[in-house]
C-alpha cells in the first residue's frame, strides 16, 4: 500500500453545515485541500465521505496520516 503524500502538517479548520456531504481527500494530490478534486485518479486512493452533523467548525486532517481520518488527531506533530 502507497504512502499518501503530505499536503501540510497543519489540520484544515473548515466550517461545515449540517447535513452537507464533505469529500476528504485521501491521497494529499487534490489541489482543492483539504477536500477531493479527482486527483487520485489511477491511484489506490480514494476519498472519504464526511457528513455534517451539525454546522460548526471542524479540523481536518491535513497531513493525510491521521489514524482515523478525516479528522485531525494530532498526526502531524510526529512527522
Amino acid at each position: 500500500m502507497s504512502t499518501p503524500d503530505i499536503a501540510q502538517k497543519a489540520p484544515y479548520p473548515v466550517d461545515v453545515e449540517a447535513g452537507k456531504d464533505y469529500w476528504w481527500c485521501a491521497c494529499g494530490k487534490s489541489k482543492k485541500q483539504p477536500f477531493c478534486d479527482g486527483s487520485h485518479k489511477g491511484t489506490e486512493f480514494v476519498p472519504t465521505k464526511y457528513t455534517a452533523t451539525e454546522s460548526k467548525k471542524v479540523f481536518f486532517c491535513g497531513c493525510k496520516q491521521c489514524a482515523k481520518p478525516v479528522m485531525c488527531d494530532g498526526t502531524h506533530n510526529k512527522l
